[in-house]
């Protein structure tokens, strides 16, 4: 059993009805105690009263101070407190109601009780889900109003106490699934350096990582005494069980990935992807501005503002013909258009356009093949030849049947690469952060070009991975142990 987890209660007699675990812990023994260490604890706090200068509200405030998690902390208890008000979208809205109509409600309101995200009511999952990441308190009664569009009309904290028999049954299954640690973990296991959450997509197309890689990075994480599990989207509502987060799905800034990184790195978790770096890396527009401010050679650009048009010919003259237009926040060849006339322009813009007000244009550049530096804390870590698929100018060939083909992939020894391709790989990554980057460069006339920065680069087993064999998933690994510690 772990220490690292405190279950705080005002009575310990609320417990009775669970198992017993000596990760109890009374509000007013917690105020108490001198807990301010180098282990970061996870404090689930159940008390019964969060009122403002209550033990509850204390135990919250205090917890953030000592530097550990809490549940829930000082702001979710002030807008339970205010009742700040949250509106569901049109899709979760739906679902409400198709619940209400299945269920044949007739009541002017209802209620829905929720444990660290979940609910016994089958169908409502998402929306427990949704209400938790906006209110993560460990129980959540609420309130809906059936006849003004399934909205929400109250939210308040729900005492350990007020629970039924069933609903204790619920409560502990869940608490149970949230923090196996609390009584699952056989008391002779080995206690894990700490606790590493992959967030991956079973069903992505592209991934940053196949399924070997993925299996290397568990195998790896058990040799060096590391728990790592795979999680999923689904799994939001556990993620502060972890001290580390690392993004294996294709992050963007208006999808739940970002979302997941912001969340884990307010919480003191060690982040890859960082929210800092998907915010600088998955945008195109801001890496040509960066390139152009901090002198960093890359191919000739301009760009294209949707409320101020402009011809073929007008952009051909500055960047010459044909040139390629990119949406700001695609990846892995997707949004790329190859213009060479007016038509091929105006067919492009008008997709482009609906996604972003503001597209990038570049110089064509054709070479046989792409460089790619793999990049950890200012290191390099793996160096690959990505070479453009058959009889086509991208890496990634996508037919129009769906099918897509990529060219082939030759990794390096660090030692064999230009060693300008090197430093000029490692300025640009230095200027987003310390985190794990790939840059991708061209070689033009001699002169080392930077394509762009990606925040998400491709681990394959079999690729990147060539050169250094497990020694790659060790680094990662590695670094995350080290930020872990400097959390900690």
């Amino acid at each position: 059993m772990y220490n690292n987890v405190l279950i705080l209660l005002d009575n310990l007699d609320d417990w009775k009805p669970y198992y017993d675990t000596n990760s109890v812990m009374s509000v007013s023994n917690y105020l108490q105690a001198q807990l301010i260490g180098k282990e970061r604890k996870l404090v689930i706090n159940l008390s019964n009263d969060y009122n403002y200068n209550s033990e509850g509200y204390y135990c919250s405030l205090l917890a953030q101070t000592r530097g550990h998690q809490v549940l829930p902390d000082i702001e979710t208890i002030n807008k339970l407190k205010i009742g700040s008000f949250i509106r569901m979208p049109a899709s979760l809205q739906k679902v409400c109601y198709q619940w209400i109509q299945s269920q044949n409600i007739q009541t002017e309101t209802w209620t829905l009780n929720i444990y660290f995200g979940k609910c016994a009511e089958v169908g409502l999952e998402r929306i427990a889900r949704f209400i938790f990441e906006n209110f993560p308190c460990p129980i959540l009664n609420v309130t809906f109003n059936t006849h003004s569009r399934n909205q929400i009309e109250n939210i308040q904290a729900l005492g350990i106490n007020m629970l039924n028999e069933s609903e204790q049954d619920c409560f502990a299954t869940v608490l149970d699934a949230f923090n196996k640690k609390i009584w699952r973990i056989p008391r002779s296991s080995k206690p894990a350096r700490y606790n590493l959450a992959i967030l991956y997509d079973p069903e992505e197309k592209f991934p940053p990582s196949n399924k070997q890689a993925m299996n290397k990075f568990l195998e790896i994480a058990k040799k060096m005494d590391i728990r790592a599990e795979l999680v999923t989207e689904e799994d939001i509502t556990r993620l502060m069980e972890f001290d580390a987060l690392f993004i294996r799905t294709t992050t963007s800034l208006n999808n739940y990935t970002f979302h997941w990184s912001q969340t884990a790195r307010q919480n003191g978790l060690a982040v890859i992807d960082d929210p800092v770096s998907i915010i600088r890396c998955t945008n195109k527009v801001y890496l040509n501005e960066l390139f152009y401010k901090e002198h960093i050679p890359a191919p000739k650009s301009t760009l294209l503002f949707k409320s101020k048009p402009k011809t073929f010919d007008e952009i051909a003259e500055i960047l010459g013909s044909p040139f390629i237009l990119k949406i700001p926040d695609g990846s892995f060849s997707i949004g790329m258009y190859k213009i060479e006339n007016q038509k091929a322009l105006d067919d492009a813009l008008n997709l482009l356009y609906v996604h972003s007000s503001i597209i990038l244009a570049q110089a064509f550049i054709p070479t046989e093949f792409d460089w790619r530096v793999g990049v950890l804390n200012g290191e390099p870590i793996y160096v690959c030849k990505y070479y453009m698929a058959k009889n086509h100018w991208q890496i990634y060939h996508h037919y129009k049947s769906g099918i897509s083909r990529c060219g082939i992939v030759e990794t390096l020894p660090i030692y064999k690469v230009p060693r300008k391709i090197i430093d000029t790989a490692l300025k640009a990554a230095n200027l987003i952060g310390k985190g794990l980057y790939g840059i991708d460069l061209k070689i033009v006339d001699e002169k080392v070009l930077v394509i762009e920065i990606n925040d998400n680069p491709s681990i394959d087993h079999g690729c990147e991975d060539i050169v250094l064999g497990d020694e790659l998933y060790y680094r990662i690994l590695n670094h995350f142990e080290r930020e872990v510690d400097k959390n900690r």
